[in-house]
């Protein structure tokens, strides 16, 4: 027996399934949560070449052009991030609907053997 949770998720997916499926829509909504990550990374590289940029080049030991590559290497895997978060979620999403449907299922066909 499906609890009214499950059917409520069951309709919920049958009307989202497709609009969550985009690359889009998973770089949207995995955005936020990549970011959370990734801001504290940029912030403090930004900070220490803003501020100290002799520190920055005589400790590091690289270019000024580095700056930008791993500022570009964060925003990549930040991007990554949400998509790659997003994909994973709606997998796991579209598992637990396919369970539940198949239960729903398995009920249905219960309940004609039972009616017979």
């Amino acid at each position: 027996m499906l609890t009214e949770k499950e059917k409520q998720f069951i309709v919920y997916w049958e009307k989202n399934r497709e609009a969550e499926s985009g690359i889009a829509s998973k770089m949207l909504r995995g955005f936020p949560m990549a970011m959370l990550f990734s801001l504290p990374v940029i912030l403090s590289v930004v900070v220490v070449r803003l501020f100290l940029p002799e520190w920055y080049t005589k400790i590091s030991k690289t270019s000024p052009g580095m700056f930008l590559t791993v500022i570009f290497a964060v925003i990549i895997i930040t991007l990554f991030y949400a998509v790659f978060r997003m994909h994973s979620k709606w997998e796991h999403n579209e598992d637990v609907y396919k369970h539940l449907t198949s239960k729903q299922k398995r009920q249905n066909t219960n309940q004609t053997d039972q009616l017979s």
